[in-house]
């Protein structure tokens, strides 16, 4: 592991997301957040309890880990703002994570957390998706050390299922092409860029009114080369009901 002298490293946690796809998913408490638009009695899934702490206070405590790691922001909605810098003191991390307002739109999340930085060209920018709380410190560190000789690199888990390229049709898809698998990966965070080339990507794409699905796409829209860091299954992104046993069964065999 390696940083240069003066080199700052942020972590950027994009965590306004409503979370429509945990309908199945009841509130822990009647204190639970119940978000503007979100399936009746669901919380947004970032403030779902695992193990009896929210899903974002253990993603926050892996980058809190890392020395290495300058200052965490958490890009939330207005109003769960002050929720979660009541969390942030709660469980210590105060003076080490920040919390910035989100928008409608993860890149909108991102780019305000940018615009709150104090970074140089160089400093390096991790992008974490909040609800991928089983990350290791061993993967975020190879992340900033790729992004140091790479100037950006992302977890990817390579593909193991056959892939299907389709044509969505009003009668259902139909499969034009069969991807080899060697040339796919599964794409996971963090992903880490240098903060001039991620804050110029990001610009343009606002400038052209592109959205894209992840910071990469972002930078390679921009013809910049991304690396790849082997991530793991264990980095699961909670997306439905059913993640949270699974991520429960994995925070179980890690004790």
């Amino acid at each position: 592991m390696y940083t240069p002298a003066g080199m700052q490293v942020f972590a950027i946690l994009p965590a306004a997301g409503l979370g429509t796809r945990m309908a199945g998913a009841q509130p822990k408490s009647p204190s639970d957040p119940i978000a503007p638009g979100s399936p009746a009695g669901a919380p947004p899934k970032q403030f779902l309890a695992l193990d009896g702490v929210p899903i974002l206070i253990h993603s926050l405590r892996t980058f809190a880990a890392v020395s290495r790691v300058t200052a965490i922001y958490v890009a939330v909605r207005r109003t769960e703002m002050e929720r979660v810098e009541a969390q942030v003191a709660e469980h210590g991390f105060k003076g080490r994570v920040r919390v910035v307002e989100g928008g409608e739109k993860r890149q909108e999340s991102v780019a305000n957390a940018l615009a709150a930085l104090s970074a140089e060209a160089d400093d390096i920018v991790l992008v974490h998706d909040a609800v991928r709380p089983l990350i290791d410190t061993a993967t975020i560190e190879r992340t900033i050390d790729a992004v140091a000789r790479h100037g950006a690199a992302i977890v990817g888990l390579p593909a193991v299922d056959t892939i299907k390229q389709v044509e969505r049709t009003a009668h259902g898809a139909l499969i034009t092409a069969t991807i080899p698998r060697e040339v796919v990966v599964l794409a996971q965070t963090p992903q880490g860029f240098r903060y001039g080339l991620l804050k110029k990507a990001f610009a343009e794409a606002t400038a052209d009114g592109f959205v894209g699905t992840d910071e990469a796409s972002v930078v390679e829209r921009a013809g910049l080369p991304v690396a790849v860091v082997p991530g793991s299954q264990v980095n699961l992104k909670i997306t439905q009901p059913g993640d949270l046993e699974l991520a429960e069964f994995y925070l179980r065999q890690r004790r």
